[in-house]
């Protein structure tokens, strides 16, 4: 069964200021508890277009909005493909770009993801090196770690799981696939465990933590398609139209912040001018200055809320 707890709900999608006639991309489906509750505020004229490359999701998310069925459209993609996708949903378009009035992400992986033993995703469960999100690719956690060379295992460790030990880690990690070659999560885990110091190990969680972090996000190259994916979003939005994105990690988080900041305002005159002249005028605008944050009760009932950010932005006409 798809259990997930929807983080920052309600904050995400009053940040979209859904019209119930407009149209929405959930670019993140997962376990569609935004996709329910922008789905139950639009009008019969409205549509929700919901994206995920995970069949387990979207065959949870069929039941979970049925109820809005006629409104939704689901797509078995990676939302780095947005633009392209949205060109064969029959949505306007403008100077040849598709046009919705909001588009949201919730990024990192779904908690049934991580809880699923089978996925490779966790730590805490022993299971095959796998961690991709969609089944169909072919990258695996088992060959980077069974084949990748030491600088390039240290390199994604050290930039994705900001890992202090990353080149011990992956030292070791070499060492012990000449014996025999690395295949569980349960043994990679207990060998980055024994790369790491003693006193180190007593504080932040547990050890293998950063490290599983980062190897998913190489798997999946996270990182890369967010980026492509909110250069698009910026694009295929109308004007009036907004952007929410939950980020769970620093690098997320700061790749929102940098392209929102790229196609804000920003005046170069001198303070003095009484009008503008320099023409920087921006397409966005920034709803919120600074990232808004799981409330105490939120955090309380779903720790997993702890890490996120919710920026939100609106193209200006």
């Amino acid at each position: 069964m798809f259990q997930h707890k929807t983080v920052l709900l309600e904050e995400a999608v009053d940040g979209l200021a859904i019209k119930p006639d407009g149209i929405y991309v959930d670019c993140t489906l997962g376990g569609a508890g935004h996709s329910e509750l922008i789905a139950s505020r639009l009008g019969a004229g409205g549509r929700l277009i919901a994206f995920d490359q995970d069949d387990w999701a979207l065959d949870n998310a069929r039941k979970r909005l049925a109820p809005y069925i006629d409104k939704v459209t689901l797509v078995r993609s990676n939302f780095r493909y947005l633009e392209q996708e949205l060109r064969g949903c029959d949505v306007p378009m403008a100077d040849g770009m598709p046009q919705v009035d909001g588009i949201l992400f919730d990024l990192g992986v779904s908690s049934p993801q991580l809880d699923e033993a089978e996925r490779g995703f966790s730590y805490n469960h022993d299971a095959p090196l796998d961690m991709r999100m969609d089944r169909e690719s072919d990258l695996t956690a088992h060959e980077i770690v069974n084949t990748w060379d030491v600088r390039d295992i240290a390199r994604i460790l050290d930039r994705y799981g900001e890992e202090k030990f990353a080149r011990n880690i992956a030292k070791n990690i070499v060492k012990a696939r000449q014996q025999a070659p690395i295949e569980q999560t349960g043994e990679l885990a207990e060998l980055i465990k024994v790369s790491i110091p003693a006193a180190t190990r007593r504080t932040g969680g547990h050890p293998a933590k950063r490290s599983f972090q980062a190897l998913r996000i190489a798997v999946n190259d996270e990182l890369g398609a967010e980026e492509e994916a909110l250069e698009q979003s910026i694009r295929c939005l109308a004007p009036g139209g907004r952007a929410s994105v939950i980020t769970f990690h620093s690098l997320e988080d700061r790749i929102c912040k940098q392209i929102f900041a790229k196609y804000v305002e920003k005046c170069t005159c001198p303070p003095d001018f009484p009008l503008c002249v320099c023409g920087n005028k921006g397409i966005l605008k920034l709803i919120n200055r600074k990232p808004i944050l799981p409330s105490e009760a939120e955090l309380e009932d779903n720790p997993r809320a702890r890490s996120a950010k919710l920026r939100i932005a609106q193209k200006l006409g």
